[in-house]
């Protein structure tokens, strides 16, 4: 089995926030694949379901992000699972929003969800890292992370979810290159190589080729006798 852990804050004040992108990604891995009805467990809300040929728990931690480690763990230990089971999904300052990176072990980067998640079960979890941007300056943050997306945000965010719920067989499966694939066909579908100059210049119409000139009719024969030829030469 495995364990994809989505980061956020449980109640609908914090429903929208950025810092809640881990849950709104559980979300629509779940209603995209089937998963059953959301139940209060492990101190929070889980779902099983699969992805692929893979058994999968879903779990939103109902513990606040700074306590987020103890929903994980009591959910590996129910499962009996190792770190290496677990992928956590979670908004990231440091990408450009709608970027998305997969990461297997490392540090917290100050992340509060991560920081509570080292504590209780170590680093050697997998995490999915969700762009969100930066507000340029520290003192912003807190402010920013939970604060709700501007409508501006929402096409490029249900991309990514919607490409996060694609490839989520695939992460399950532990093929992060093909989920990435999908997660980029969503955010940056593949377009025509054509520059639009290019592009212009074939879609317009051709001139149409001029008329070739007519040929020269040939001259008649001549049927004078030479006399009569030498005649009207001198008239």
């Amino acid at each position: 089995m495995k364990l994809f852990v989505g980061l956020g804050n449980p109640g609908a004040k914090y429903a929208r926030n950025r810092h809640n992108i881990g849950f709104m990604a559980m979300d629509r891995i779940a209603s995209d694949h089937g998963f059953a009805p959301w139940k209060s467990k492990f101190q929070g809300e889980a779902t099983e379901g699969r992805l692929g040929n893979d058994k999968v728990l879903l779990l939103k931690p109902g513990t606040f992000m700074n306590r987020s480690g103890q929903s994980v763990q009591a959910a590996m230990q129910f499962y009996k699972l190792e770190p290496s089971d677990v992928v956590v999904f979670h908004d990231e300052l440091d990408l450009a929003p709608g970027k998305c990176r997969v990461k297997q072990g490392g540090g917290h980067a100050g992340h509060n969800g991560l920081r509570s998640i080292h504590g209780h079960i170590g680093e050697a979890y997998g995490r999915v890292r969700l762009g969100i941007g930066h507000p340029g300056h520290k003192d912003a943050v807190a402010g920013y992370v939970l604060h709700d997306f501007p409508k501006a945000d929402e096409e490029w965010l249900d991309d990514l979810l919607r490409g996060i719920a694609d490839g989520a067989p695939q992460l399950a499966d532990g093929d992060s290159g093909k989920f990435m694939n999908a997660v980029a066909l969503r955010v940056a579908p593949a377009r025509s190589s054509k520059t639009p100059a290019t592009q212009a210049k074939a879609e317009a119409p051709k001139p149409e080729p001029k008329p070739e000139p007519k040929p020269e009719a040939a001259p008649e024969p001549d049927t004078r006798n030479p006399f009569q030829r030498l005649v009207d030469r001198f008239r």
